[in-house]
């Protein structure tokens, strides 16, 4: 299950991002979305989670959480058109 995380700290690194979500099951990716032009975070990233059932428990758990100063959001990700 691929999830979206916005409203990151800007210094949210792609490790610190992994470790918050293996706290709820195996994580295959993480990433933290950068401005191409400035190399600047733009807060937000994807976390790719194996199983659907922890993706749903990372939500419910995570999502209004504070994470490194931020509250966060947490919801699945949706194709975009």
């Amino acid at each position: 299950m691929k999830l979206f995380v916005a409203k990151l700290n800007y210094s949210t690194s792609v490790e610190s991002l992994q470790a918050l979500f293996e706290g709820y099951g195996e994580v295959v990716s993480a990433k933290v979305i950068m401005d191409r032009d400035t190399g600047r975070s733009k807060g937000y990233g994807f976390v790719e989670m194996t199983h659907d059932d922890d993706g749903l428990m990372a939500i419910s758990e995570l999502n209004g959480a504070e994470f490194e100063g931020r509250e966060i959001v947490v919801k699945k990700s949706e194709p975009r058109d």
